[in-house]
């Protein structure tokens, strides 16, 4: 990904440069598992504006700074999975938003859902320091004292879902090119007042940390129901196979995809029949249902058309939207 050093961006892994001037720079980032965008735009001196958009299941970070930094990162859809040290991992969902230093962002990264969109504002707390009062006369906002009121601690603050940081985001990812950089100065101003104004008691959501163990049976746990899925397993099963306690691996699935594990399987299964609609016309409605583990086609029916909208033949006849079927279980449709 990307090292900022010397004023200048180093490519890790990966990564090639689409496009880079003055105002911005577009890299992108692909593998045999998919692919990233990452565009960022250089606001004013010390401030930076990212623009991320991954389809991929995980890249790795190259990302380590020696400059004091203070990080706002907003997630608009997927998730991320990150290690936080001592094999403690995050995870930053859709509407969350993320202060940080940027201390623990070197390594490995995964998108647990193949899917990540979101924005991150980069303050170089030197620079923007000194440039912030040339860019707003009078600005009342302390960068030092909002760092120290945000990131007092090892983790990450996360703000969940706040409505007032909804709507400023919101306006950031729909901004039209030719006023981009004037806008996004005012909607950066417009974020600094708010977190320094903002009261802290009942904002930051306290999200469970998971450690390496737990994670990696929990992804054992998805991968051996997406390549089972003519089995229907019980939690008690799944808890007693992997040798974890229930509400552990309830919480720490939903943390992992989003979802409970019965509402992710059910939504998994709907979307792999969507494909084998489109794809498979020798097959029958009714062998499809058997194939994703529905004995009666009328459940299976009812079941399709509560997750994809329609009914099965009505999806078969006529597809509104092509489906992929990405190997985490997320379904990318097709602009």
């Amino acid at each position: 990904m990307l090292e900022r050093t010397n004023k200048r961006l180093i490519l890790n892994g990966n990564c090639r440069t689409i496009i880079e001037n003055n105002e911005y720079m577009i890299t992108q980032v692909s593998d045999p598992t998919g692919d990233g965008l990452m565009t960022m735009y250089h606001v004013f001196p010390g401030v930076s504006v990212l623009y991320s958009d991954f389809h991929m299941p995980f890249c790795e970070s190259g990302f380590q700074t020696e400059y004091d930094m203070l990080c706002i990162d907003h997630c608009k859809e997927g998730r991320m999975e990150q290690e936080m040290g001592n094999g403690a991992y995050t995870y930053l969902e859709a509407g969350d938003l993320k202060i940080d230093r940027r201390i623990h962002h070197k390594g490995h990264i995964e998108f647990p859902t193949q899917h990540f969109h979101g924005v991150t504002i980069a303050f170089d707390m030197k620079e923007a320091t000194k440039n912030l009062p040339l860019e707003m006369r009078d600005f009342p906002v302390d960068l030092y004292a909002l760092q120290k009121k945000y990131c007092d601690s090892k983790h990450p603050f996360v703000i969940p879902g706040e409505p007032a940081i909804e709507h400023i985001f919101s306006e950031l990812y729909s901004i039209p090119l030719n006023i981009k950089k004037y806008y996004l100065k005012v909607k950066i101003f417009e974020l600094l007042l708010y977190l320094d104004a903002l009261e802290l008691a009942g904002t930051k959501e306290e999200r469970p940390y998971f450690y390496k163990t737990q994670v990696e049976k929990i992804k054992a746990i998805r991968s051996l129901m997406t390549e089972n899925l003519t089995e229907h397993y019980t939690l008690d099963d799944l808890a007693k196979r992997f040798d974890i306690p229930h509400t552990t691996m309830k919480s720490c699935f939903k943390s992992i995809y989003g979802n409970s594990i019965f509402a992710y399987m059910r939504e998994y299964r709907m979307n792999y029949a969507a494909n084998l609609l489109r794809e498979q016309n020798d097959l029958s409605i009714a062998q499809i249902a058997g194939m994703v583990g529905y004995d009666s086609p009328g459940k299976f029916s009812s079941a399709f058309k509560a997750v994809m909208g329609s009914t099965p033949l009505s999806y078969r006849k006529f597809p509104v939207h092509a489906v992929k079927l990405w190997p985490g279980g997320e379904d990318e449709t097709s602009k």
